[in-house]
């Protein structure tokens, strides 16, 4: 072939451009359509017509070959001079595809000229078909969505669940005493885990007691000791006395004011202790049962042990001297 003709050629090719490859026939999976195809291309017009007109009744086709079959029924009955079912299968033709063209390099001029006059005839016919088509395409769509969404839902319970069975639900039983609600310092609240009320209970009462203590060596500390002499009275030593221990007058004042501070620290310490000690046996439990979910694991799978022997180093003697052999068993 010159230059010149395949140069018009391809330009020809693209100014058709989608239509012309859309016209190519599409590989079909059936064996039967690709018979029919090939016989149609050797002029077996009368056996492709009986042929695809008994695969078409059978059913069970997806929607191109079922172009495919219509199409070549409808080229053929139109070859052998059967107008009707000719017009019968193209018509079924551009119901299943209303956008349909025919390739004009492979079907003689008559047979487009005679399809397109059919489309011509079938114009509002095919917008309806183009929009009932753009309908099933969006309800498609719609049902593909539904259906991924739905997957996905699965999907995401099925591995909720696998994670709920890899968990292990450990349950805690803790045993408390009684007698600990009367220890001081807040241990009865300690004991029950409410360790905000046990520190307010423990510093008050640290604080009461520490001060009550202090109070009373100070209290103890404005005390004097001295010898007073007995008259009348002769022991050994020709005289008498006896110890007396007092507070002197100018300490009075700070006598009473320890004396205070320590009856008030003391009565507020039995106090504080008090409302501790009811606090914690109105919110005592015997025991305490607490729930941790945490994840099992498999435990690792020991490496299998080879039962095959190690090698062996043996020692031989020879007549030259010492051999050695090494043994291997597989």
């Amino acid at each position: 072939m010159s230059r010149g003709p395949l140069l018009l050629v391809s330009l020809v090719l693209a100014l058709l451009g989608p239509a012309s490859v859309r016209a190519q026939p599409v590989p079909s999976a059936d064996p039967e359509v690709a018979a029919l195809r090939s016989g149609f291309e050797y002029g077996k017009y009368a056996e492709v017509l009986e042929r695809a007109g008994q695969r078409i009744d059978r059913g069970d086709l997806p929607e191109e070959d079922l172009v495919e079959l219509h199409k070549l029924a409808g080229l053929s009955a139109f070859n052998l001079n059967r107008t009707d079912e000719a017009e019968r299968h193209l018509r079924a033709v551009l119901r299943l595809d209303p956008d349909f063209s025919l390739d004009p390099f492979v079907v003689p001029p008559p047979a487009v000229a005679f399809f397109d006059d059919l489309k011509n005839q079938m114009a509002g016919e095919r917008d309806f078909l183009r929009q009932e088509q753009r309908l099933r395409l969006e309800r498609e769509k719609t049902e593909a969505e539904r259906r991924e969404q739905e997957r996905v839902a699965l999907e995401t319970q099925r591995r909720r669940a696998e994670e709920l069975a890899r968990q292990v639900t450990v349950r805690t039983v803790e045993k408390r005493n009684f007698l600990v609600n009367f220890v001081p310092f807040g241990a009865g609240q300690f004991q029950q885990g409410r360790n905000s009320m046990g520190i307010v209970f423990a510093a008050t009462e640290g604080a009461l007691a520490v001060t009550s203590i202090i109070a009373f060596f100070a209290y103890d500390s404005l005390f004097e000791e001295r010898f007073v002499n007995l008259d009348n009275v002769l022991d050994e030593d020709g005289r008498a006395s006896i110890p007396v221990r007092f507070i002197p007058t100018d300490r009075a004042r700070q006598a009473d004011t320890w004396q205070l501070l320590k009856l008030a620290s003391a009565t507020g310490f039995y106090t504080v202790y008090t409302l501790g000690v009811v606090d914690a046996v109105y919110h005592h439990e015997d025991q305490v049962v607490s729930s941790t979910t945490v994840e099992s694991r498999p435990e690792p799978t020991p490496p299998a042990v080879s039962s095959t022997p190690p090698p062996r180093l043996r020692l031989y003697s020879t007549k030259g001297g010492l051999g050695a052999g090494l043994s291997l068993s597989f």
